[in-house]
């Protein structure tokens, strides 16, 4: 048996978008905007399996660093001259 062979397009853009439209684009145009609100921290696989989402590590984390700013707390730094 034969099967009937079907050519795919390389291209998947739906014929309904022009690109006309968009050949003044900037790229990265939004990238420091996202940036700032954003941070990305990798934890190792065992500590993330504790934690079910970013909440649960922020309370962990408020938790740590209320113990140890009572443990000691933060001297204001002296500027150089």
């Amino acid at each position: 048996m034969k099967r009937n062979s079907e050519t795919k397009s390389s291209d998947d853009l739906q014929p309904k978008y022009d690109l006309s439209q968009f050949k003044n684009g900037v790229r990265g145009k939004y990238y420091k905007r996202v940036a700032q609100g954003t941070n990305l921290v990798l934890i190792e696989p065992d500590l993330a399996a504790m934690f079910p989402d970013s909440q649960a590590v922020n309370r962990a984390l408020r938790v740590l660093a209320d113990a140890v700013q009572t443990v000691s707390p933060r001297k204001p730094s002296r500027k150089r001259a």
